[in-house]
């Protein structure tokens, strides 16, 4: 019997992390993405390093704390103490997507905090999730006290109203009327504030990834993304799509044309399919 030596790529690394949604291991998952800048990347270390974040704020931490002391302890040793925040000098820089530079530098976007904070969170036993609201991911907390809304940037606890504020410039004018009709007591936020599957965040963090890189035109990282997507959402058809649309900006043309008539076939009413059957042609020499 033969045995397959071959090393471990990143992607496939990546796929069999991915492959399954229970116990999903979010922070393992969102450290590989750094391979593909650095392939020889330990996400060991990385999370040796969260562990050792841990210890931090657990030594810190009275036996007996409640939910509330142990999210204030953790507000004040993660932003406070240890000095985790935004990236302000170069928020689109890809780095702040990569979970080793985030602890490195302690700087970084709302999700790539998010993912640590949220992974010392749920080790201290708190009801905590991410929340992917529009523009900027949170995070919160169920209590006792009741639900706990918070910025990632900075552990700040967001009310209602600021909420609101926030949600305005995505907010269409038939939201806005069907907000106004709404039974007093009812909070169309909530709506907003549904918990984000731990895929979803993944995806968020690669789309992050993939804008940065298709404004860049920087095809060879963009594609390097969506081979991670392709993985990750294999029946969300838009992302082969584009992959077959990057793989012909790098003149790959049986990779373009096998993605975009894959694409075609299984979503054969989508408004973009004449363009793409005439892209289809002109790869195929047609």
């Amino acid at each position: 019997m033969s045995l397959n030596l071959s090393p471990l790529t990143p992607l496939n690394y990546f796929a069999s992390l991915v492959q399954s949604d229970e116990q999903f291991p979010l922070l393992e998952a969102a450290a590989s993405l750094a391979q593909d800048e650095e392939p020889l990347l330990d996400v060991q270390q990385v999370l040796d390093d969260v562990a050792r974040l841990l210890k931090k704020v657990t030594a810190r931490m009275p036996e007996d704390a409640d939910d509330l002391t142990r999210l204030a302890i953790l507000s004040q040793v993660f932003y406070k103490d240890l000095g985790f925040g935004v990236n302000a000098n170069d928020y689109y820089a890809p780095e702040n997507s990569y979970l080793n530079e985030v602890l490195r530098t302690r700087r970084g976007i709302p999700i790539s905090l998010a993912v640590i904070w949220l992974e010392l969170a749920q080790a201290l036993e708190l009801q905590a999730q991410g929340v992917s609201f529009p523009g900027h991911f949170l995070v919160k907390v169920a209590l006792n006290e009741g639900l706990v809304v918070l910025d990632p940037l900075t552990g700040e606890s967001l009310g209602l109203d600021h909420l609101a504020e926030r949600l305005r410039p995505f907010r269409d004018p038939v939201d806005r009327k069907a907000q106004a009709d709404l039974d007093e007591g009812e909070t169309p936020m909530g709506l907003y504030l549904q918990a984000c599957p731990p895929r979803d965040i993944l995806a968020r963090m690669l789309r992050n990834l993939k804008e940065i890189f298709r404004s860049q035109e920087d095809w060879p990282r963009m594609l390097q993304v969506l081979d991670r997507l392709v993985v990750l959402l294999p029946e969300v058809w838009t992302e082969r799509r584009d992959r077959g649309l990057v793989h012909a900006e790098l003149g790959q043309v049986h990779e373009a044309l096998q993605d975009l008539r894959l694409y075609l076939q299984a979503v054969p009413s989508a408004p973009d399919n004449a363009a793409l059957k005439n892209r289809v042609n002109e790869l195929s020499g047609h």
